[in-house]
């Protein structure tokens, strides 16, 4: 499914530019607009879920990807042997701006616990 005025659908879709890095069958990963580290890249489901709580029981082969996309990017952007942060966020309490499924794979300074 995909949601229309969803702007990581239109990503995924390759309907408006953008810094892709990498993409598997179930997802794709971009550079990220407002970088928060020197490696700042999303990793998106292709198809449109809102959160972790909706990926449901389709959610293995879209975390596979998900997951063997952020190993790939951590080798190929040098943060792999350094060290990295995945985060996800569920909600708007948690900081979730976009209501697609999205991780951040952050790396390339050091990381403060816990984040803000």
């Amino acid at each position: 499914m995909r949601l229309e005025n969803c702007i990581f659908c239109k990503i995924a879709n390759k309907e408006i530019g953008s810094e892709i890095v990498d993409e598997r069958p179930t997802a794709i990963a971009f550079k990220d607009i407002n970088p928060k580290a020197p490696v700042h890249i999303l990793i998106i489901p292709k198809e449109h879920v809102v959160s972790l709580d909706e990926l449901g029981k389709n959610g293995c082969d879209v975390l596979r990807d998900v997951f063997s996309l952020i190993s790939d990017i951590a080798v190929s952007e040098g943060v792999a042997q350094s060290g990295y942060r995945v985060v996800v966020n569920i909600g708007e309490e948690a900081g979730q701006e976009v209501d697609h499924l999205h991780f951040h794979l952050l790396g390339g300074r050091f990381m403060a616990w816990p984040p803000s």
